[in-house]
């Protein structure tokens, strides 16, 4: 298991050895990370995988067995010892949205604001409508906006306090995948306007690499590596992340040197060194764009599934019974089940982890 911390720079969020559950059974194992001031970081995992559960933990919902959290170098949360919720500068959109049927769009934003003069809070108020692009929807109520509208609410009201920190639990799961595309680099937009910086709980890697700056993968309440995007993809510290980060396969292999392998595919060159003495057993990750089209190769593996995207072609080949692989092509290169195609491997990034059976 690899973390990688940012504990030696500048941070605004440090959550260091943090475990938590409910009652007593155990959610969260010893979880380290740290969030740079104006980043956004991203909770990412499988359900079940403890996200929500450190999120509740961060906004001092819940209590935590051993570790500590600091927000802009205070301990907000320690074992018998927990900062309450509204003291803690920090806010919150939940799943559903939350607010209030009762109220007024414009109210709904300026409920946190009830200690500031009338017009202070209505300057307040009416900023933030601009900034969300809700201004001509002040005096509506919730259930007469979209829920995309509605998101946007729910967004403003947390931002209207001035919190240090904004926690988002899964804002976009109830809307349809183009507005959740939409609707999570504007929301992006407005936090690194702004300044703020953010936690994403989700389980949609899409929007995790879009919004995010940095991001934890997790499984069984364990951080298994906080990266930036880029690296989680290329560079996966562990067989789990290299398998559920993106797309892709595993083929067999045996090693010929510390950056090169040998598989059904050819010899496979990467841009890392391994420490395996040659001969050793591997599964190398094959992405879909590792894969190259190639009239004048001789690997020629068939089409078992193929699945058309409109600009992209993802096809499923085989090669043998343990070489099977999936391919990125242009929609122009239309290839039939049952058919034979000419490829070749180029994988800038060797990924590859030593056979366990």
């Amino acid at each position: 298991m690899t973390t990688q911390n940012t504990f030696d720079t500048d941070w605004l969020l440090r959550v260091k050895n943090l475990s938590c559950g409910y009652g007593d059974e155990p959610v969260v194992h010893n979880v380290s990370f740290a969030l740079g001031q104006g980043d956004i970081g991203c909770l990412l995992g499988p359900s079940g995988c403890g996200k929500s559960t450190i999120l509740r933990a961060l906004a001092g919902f819940l209590s935590i067995s051993s570790g500590e959290i600091q927000l802009e170098s205070s301990v907000i949360s320690l074992p018998g010892k927990t900062q309450a919720p509204e003291k803690r500068r920090i806010g919150m959109v939940f799943q559903d949205y939350a607010l209030f049927p009762h109220l007024t769009i414009a109210d709904n934003i300026g409920f946190g604001l009830r200690g500031q003069s009338k017009e202070d809070r209505a300057q307040k108020v009416a900023s933030l409508l601009e900034l969300v692009h809700l201004q001509d929807l002040a005096s509506q109520y919730p259930h007469e906006l979209s829920g995309g509208q509605q998101q946007r609410v729910a967004l403003a009201r947390a931002l209207a306090p001035e919190p240090t920190l904004i926690l988002l639990d899964e804002p976009f799961s109830n809307l349809d995948a183009d507005l959740r595309r939409r609707l999570s680099l504007d929301v992006r937009d407005i936090l690194k306007t702004l300044g703020i910086s953010a936690i994403l709980v989700t389980h949609d890697q899409q929007e995790a690499f879009a919004m995010c700056d940095q991001v934890a993968v997790l499984k069984d309440g364990q951080v298994q590596q906080w990266d930036v995007p880029f690296n989680l993809y290329h560079e996966p510290s562990n067989r789990f992340v290299a398998g559920f980060v993106g797309q892709g396969g595993f083929i067999p292999g045996t090693t010929l040197g510390p950056d090169s392998i040998e598989s059904e595919l050819g010899v496979i060159r990467g841009n890392r060194a391994y420490e395996w003495p040659a001969g050793t057993l591997v599964d190398v990750l094959i992405r879909p764009d590792d894969i190259v089209h190639d009239p004048d190769s001789d690997l020629t593996p068939k089409v078992i599934e193929k699945t058309f995207a409109g600009t992209s072609t993802l096809y499923k080949f085989r090669l043998s019974d343990e070489t099977e692989f999936e391919a990125l092509f242009r929609s122009h290169l239309d290839f039939n089940l049952g058919e034979h195609v000419p490829i070749r491997v180029e994988a800038d990034h060797l990924i590859a982890f030593q056979r366990s059976h």
